[in-house]
């Protein structure tokens, strides 16, 4: 059999395979409080957005709750940003600003391979919520550009 016969049967293999994994970190997941992840991506967001924050969208986002839903996973953070850095919001606290997207939106985003209106106009993010903090926070995003990149990636 040549390669290119092979391929289709190799692609649906990789993605039942893939299906079956998001599957099983969904059912971990499901299960995890909130705290864990959100401390996390604290962490990481204190190393890969807070030296690029300006001092404007800081003093607008400081202590006010986002929570980001990862939906195809089932991941759910909920941050604050004080002044030493981003934190754990703290239990029972009101989300100002939801958004919910699933792991390739987020990566699309972070990547800068598309902004947040691109994948909101496709439904593929979605932000609840504090109209002019989503603002704020998409604006600033667009300005500071891609928070990550891969090796290779150009931009």
């Amino acid at each position: 059999m040549k390669p290119a016969e092979q391929a289709p049967g190799a692609l649906a293999g990789l993605s039942s395979l893939h299906a079956a994994m998001k599957e099983r970190l969904r059912r971990v997941v499901r299960v995890l409080p909130t705290e864990p992840p959100s401390f996390v991506m604290a962490r990481v967001l204190d190393r890969i957005l807070l030296p690029r924050l300006p001092a404007d969208a800081h003093q607008i986002l400081s202590n006010r709750t986002v929570e980001i839903q990862v939906t195809d996973i089932g991941l759910c953070m909920r941050l604050q940003l004080g002044a030493n850095g981003f934190r754990v919001a703290p239990a029972g606290s009101a989300a100002d600003l939801r958004i919910l997207a699933p792991v390739a939106s987020y990566l699309r985003l972070v990547r800068g391979e598309d902004d947040a209106d691109r994948l909101f106009f496709e439904r593929a993010l979605i932000m609840e919520g504090d109209t002019e903090m989503g603002v704020v926070l998409k604006n600033t995003l667009d300005a500071i550009g891609p928070l990550l990149r891969w090796p290779g990636q150009r931009g």
